[in-house]
């Protein structure tokens, strides 16, 4: 059962740490959620137990800020106390793979500490994937991340470079997918989303920096995709002033406020912030969203807004129709009959003059 008593802490075999690891002001790690959730478990341990830390972190977190404040307790790591790194892996709504069914990665601060991390999760997990150390475990999920985050600012540069060609990037990268080897396909977008990818690169930059080296790749691809929404704005700028509209009083829809489609997650969607710039702009916008219903609060947004039901007579109530995140459950085909003009940063309309606009 939940629980808000940490005392209770004390009954249990194992802690599994899977608290939030965002960036502060000042684009650094935050620790905070990880380091108190650690404080106040650390009255109530006892010997025997087996803590994992499964939220994505920069290499040498588990050694560095939780082993010396456990052992500051009394106990000895892999002895009578044992310490894991065993990130979490999920790709939300994915048909194919779940939780159980996902590779996982388990790095032990002891060797003895490893073994009794891949006793805890080999009865709910059918892989598990061993590694040296909780430092190559980090390291391992922060490569997963900024290898994912690199490629879409790769693709994201090349839509710019395809627009200015007179190709659909899509359809290129559709061609190149048919190579089966030494290719995997990336899609462009307004820019990125979700609780990982944005973030977890730049923990890693930050720890690389303590090492001398200055991770320009990460920080070029950071730069491309953090650039994307204002260049979204640009499109529809351009949309709007060839049908005689400024963005000042147009009003304008924004469909999907979740960061990626088919899921309710609006975390550091890229769809909110084109909400926000829209609407310093002078923009009236509305957003549709069948799994999000009513804007929740985060971190840099305070919207009172509620999803605006899709019909012919609301669609053409509008101005422009921007597509920020492509979910099943919109009917394109009636989007496309009554919207009057559609800025499309997903490709799912095809490329035409008039009324349907790329970014």
């Amino acid at each position: 059962m939940p629980t808000t008593d940490y005392s209770r802490v004390s009954e249990v075999d194992a802690l599994i740490f899977c608290v939030p690891t965002p960036l502060n002001e000042h684009r650094e790690p935050d620790l905070s959620f990880v380091i108190n959730s650690l404080l106040s478990v650390l009255p109530h341990l006892k010997a025997g137990q087996v803590l994992s830390l499964e939220s994505t972190t920069y290499p040498g977190t588990t050694n560095e800020e939780l082993r010396p404040r456990i052992e500051e307790c009394g106990f000895t790591i892999g002895q009578d106390f044992f310490l894991i790194f065993s990130p979490e892996r999920e790709d939300p709504n994915n048909p194919k793979y779940s939780t159980n069914t996902i590779p996982k990665i388990c790095g032990g601060e002891t060797e003895a500490c490893l073994e009794v991390g891949l006793a805890l999760y080999q009865g709910v997990i059918e892989t598990i994937v061993p590694v040296s150390s909780t430092q190559a475990a980090e390291m391992t999920k922060i490569l997963e991340n900024t290898f994912r985050a690199v490629n879409i600012a790769l693709v994201n540069e090349l839509k710019i470079v395809a627009e200015r060609m007179g190709l659909d990037i899509f359809e290129v990268i559709r061609a190149a997918a048919t190579k089966p080897f030494g290719f995997m396909p990336f899609y462009p977008g307004p820019g990125l989303g979700g609780h990982c990818i944005p973030i977890d690169p730049f923990y890693l930059t930050w720890k690389a920096r303590e090492y001398g080296v200055v991770t320009k790749f990460i920080e070029l691809a950071g730069e491309v995709n953090t650039a994307m929404p204002d260049y979204v704005v640009g499109k529809i700028m351009t949309a709007l002033n060839e049908h005689g509209k400024a963005v000042k009083g147009s009003r304008i829809l924004v469909l999907g406020a979740a960061y990626k489609k088919n899921v309710d997650d609006t975390r550091e969607s890229p769809g909110l912030a084109l909400i926000a710039k829209l609407q310093d702009m002078g923009a009236r916008v509305d957003y549709s969203d069948p799994h999000v219903p009513v804007m929740p609060k985060v971190r840099k947004y305070c919207f009172d807004m509620r999803s605006v039901p899709l019909t012919s007579e609301t669609l053409a109530e509008y101005d422009l129709v921007l597509v920020a995140t492509d979910h099943d459950r919109f009917d394109w085909k009636l989007i496309e009959e009554n919207a009057r003009v559609i800025v499309d940063t997903r490709g799912r309309y095809p490329q035409a003059a008039g009324k349907v606009y790329r970014a």
